[in-house]
């Protein structure tokens, strides 16, 4: 009490957790649950009278804290018998005002007497004086025969923000609309939480009736916060017994764990193992990591999943946000850049003002925010997800708000070919309709074709058909009493379509692993370091290209540690890092290789060190053979620049991209020449 007394005005809150309540008097816990109005008032009361000596008329708070488990409750469980009540309630901050005085002790003085009244605000409406009273000295007249005016100076006033939570999405199932309520803070709470935040609010459920000029018999809910709780642990809702927690350490003691992590990937998919893989150290992650100097190295795996149509991408992203902990799917064709990171909103819950709404990006902080279509979203929509993807962050300058929100989300996109189809006659990365600055972001890159094969097409299509008999027999009660077919027999051939961990135990197991951070052993170092070094040191010499990046040495980490986690290790051994040079090995070899020679150039700039060779070639080849009037025509260009081994259709392609980068331009058609006299090259 005396720290409370020096520290005030700063600090104006006494905070004490309901275990202290409960151990002193249980009577007074109960009541304070089913009463908290009447007993956070008389706290209040005792509080500042024994603080009084030190100082004149206190404006304090007693704020309790740590509510027990049944005083939980979900946002969509809320029902009339909570009212008045004192309840715990976590979600994620969906939207914010800005921080307003409310009147707490409104002064009036009466307009015919000047006599001055003085009245307690209560909630949120406003009460006004009904007579100007005789006992206090005034002219005993009530409303009808005279005027209050509110005198602003000597009433008191307090911050209060008003807030919108929502459901958190690992609460939800099936595809439910999370359920939001609307909640108050007042003074020294107010003003400290952003959109995205997940917090606990512990509060009075109040109501309001609906209704201005005709009173409706429904009523409003909303939480009078008392006091808030920010998320101390990440995925502290993911409920783990110790039960659980025996069974989470004894399947990570067996050696096919990993194998039987990655069967519970989509099962009723098949193939894919390598994708599969690399999308189970997504969920796991790696290590976030603060440095000195306050830089924040991120530990989340972001994957880019391209594929031919059919190859059941959507499929896959949608198993994934339900398979998360905390996961979100939304298609990038249906999403704008403000859906997809912050919204700026002008609506009555600001009453009129500009309000702050979360995005998907932001609302899939610490989780998995899966983006479909993301070759269908319009430039400036895509181009919002960079600052996410690399630093973890949103920044939002709109409509006069500007605030950073935290969006730490794993991100899985799904992309199609620049031409709806993979071509394999051309190389793989030109096909890949995604600007380099979003490619480059990603750790994995995985191309998923679809070629005629008649014993792959005919293991795939004995895959699918067994599912769905599977699936048919299922929609039987009794499958012992078909007599058509042996339904028994059918349910056992099919047990391999069955997720090896069920989907409740998996989520916990991922909640479970990410409370551990490996540190890299000396074997992984070495592992790590001599491949990196190994693959650039074929980069080396003038005519070579850049076989890799720090980026993809970053990815590695990233990979191993998360495989470290899968194993519930807090050591990153050997064979973690060869299982991310694995991966990596896996999707470079696809997309980051032009004629046997790696060049992440393809990725990083869309354009590899050949292409760009070619590309000065051409230019000089423009200069040299046009002719002041015309320029050159293509098919000189073709066959002069095929005597320096460089195809038709790859001239046709450069030509392309020269024009479009208004390098060469055509004067008439057919005809090519340079935008500027300079040569280059």
């Amino acid at each position: 009490m005396s720290a409370l007394a020096d520290l005030y005005p700063d600090v104006r809150s006494i905070y004490i957790d309901f275990l202290e309540v409960e151990k002193f008097d249980p009577d007074l816990a109960n009541y304070t649950l089913i009463n908290p109005t009447l007993s956070i008032k008389s706290a209040e009361v005792a509080v500042k009278r024994m603080v009084s000596h030190a100082l004149t008329n206190p404006f304090l708070h007693f704020r309790i804290k740590g509510l027990p488990r049944d005083s939980r409750i979900e946002i969509r469980k809320l029902r009339a018998k909570h009212l008045g009540t004192f309840v715990s309630i976590e979600g994620l901050v969906r939207k914010a005002t800005e921080v307003r005085p409310r009147v707490t002790i409104a002064e009036f003085e009466c307009v015919r007497c000047l006599h001055r009244i003085t009245v307690e605000q209560e909630g949120m409406l406003f009460h006004e004086p009904l007579e100007c009273s005789k006992d206090d000295g005034g002219c005993g007249r009530g409303t009808g025969s005279t005027k209050f005016k509110l005198l602003t100076d000597p009433s008191k006033f307090v911050d209060t923000q008003k807030i919108e939570i929502q459901e958190p999405p690992e609460g939800l199932r099936g595809g439910a609309q999370p359920e939001r309520l609307v909640g108050y803070i007042d003074d020294d709470l107010s003003g400290r939480i952003s959109p995205g935040d997940r917090i606990m609010l512990n509060g009075i459920l109040r109501s309001q009736q609906k209704g201005s000029q005709v009173k409706s018999t429904l009523f409003e809910i909303s939480l009078d916060t008392n006091s808030i709780e920010y998320e101390e642990h990440e995925y502290e809702e993911v409920l783990i017994t110790p039960e659980d927690e025996l069974k989470i350490h004894e399947f990570a003691a067996s050696p096919d764990a990993f194998d039987r992590i990655i069967a519970s990937i989509s099962p009723t998919i098949y193939g894919y193992e390598q994708e599969k893989e690399a999308m189970a150290l997504q969920l796991f992650g790696g290590v976030s990591k603060l440095m000195d100097d306050g830089t924040r190295i991120r530990g989340d795996i972001h994957i880019a999943l391209i594929g031919d149509p059919g190859t059941a991408k959507s499929q896959i992203l949608r198993y994934m946000a339900q398979l998360a902990p905390r996961g979100i799917y939304t298609s990038g064709k249906s999403s704008s850049a403000a859906g997809l990171t912050a919204a700026a909103v002008k609506d009555e819950f600001g009453e009129g003002r500009w309000t702050l709404e979360a995005g998907a990006l932001v609302l899939a902080d610490k989780g998995l925010c899966c983006i479909d279509e993301l070759d269908k979203m319009n430039d400036q929509d895509r181009s919002a997800i960079h600052e996410s993807l690399e630093q973890g962050t949103i920044s939002v300058a709109k409509a006069g708000i500007t605030a950073t929100l935290q969006s730490r989300c794993a991100v899985l996109g799904a992309a199609n070919p620049k031409y709806g189809r993979f071509d394999a006659s051309r190389n793989i990365a030109e096909q890949i309709d995604l600007p380099p600055a979003l490619l480059s972001r990603f750790d994995a890159i995985f191309t998923m074709t679809d070629r005629p094969n008649a014993e792959q097409d005919r293991k795939v299509a004995k895959h699918i058909l067994k599912a769905h008999r599977r699936g048919e027999v299922k929609l039987h009660e009794s499958p012992e009493k078909i007599t058509a077919v042996d339904a028994m027999e059918i349910l056992r051939d099919s047990k391999d379509l069955m997720p090896a961990m069920e989907r409740d135990f998996f989520r916990k197991y991922v909640a479970y692993s990410k409370r551990i951070t490996p540190i890299m052993s000396d074997e992984a170092v070495r592992t790590l370091e001599g491949y990196y070094v190994s693959i650039r040191k074929l980069g080396e010499g003038d005519e070579a290209s850049v076989p890799i990046t720090a980026r993809q040495l970053e990815a590695l980490i990233r990979m191993s540690e998360a495989s470290a986690r899968a194993r519930l290790s807090s050591l990153v051994s050997g064979e973690d890092a060869g299982r991310s040079i694995k991966i990596v090995e896996y999707y470079l070899g696809k997309v980051a290789s032009e004629g046997g020679k790696r060049d992440i150039d393809l990725i990083a700039t869309g354009t590899s060190r050949s292409q760009r060779d070619q590309m000065y070639e051409l230019r000089n080849l423009v200069q040299q053979l046009s002719d002041e009037r015309r320029g050159v025509s293509a098919e000189e260009l073709i066959q002069k620049a095929g005597a320096k081994n460089i195809p038709e259709d790859r001239v046709r392609a450069l030509l392309k991209r020269l024009s479009d980068a208004g390098e060469v331009y055509s004067p008439q058609a057919g005809y090519f020449k340079l935008a500027s006299g300079e040569r280059i090259g």
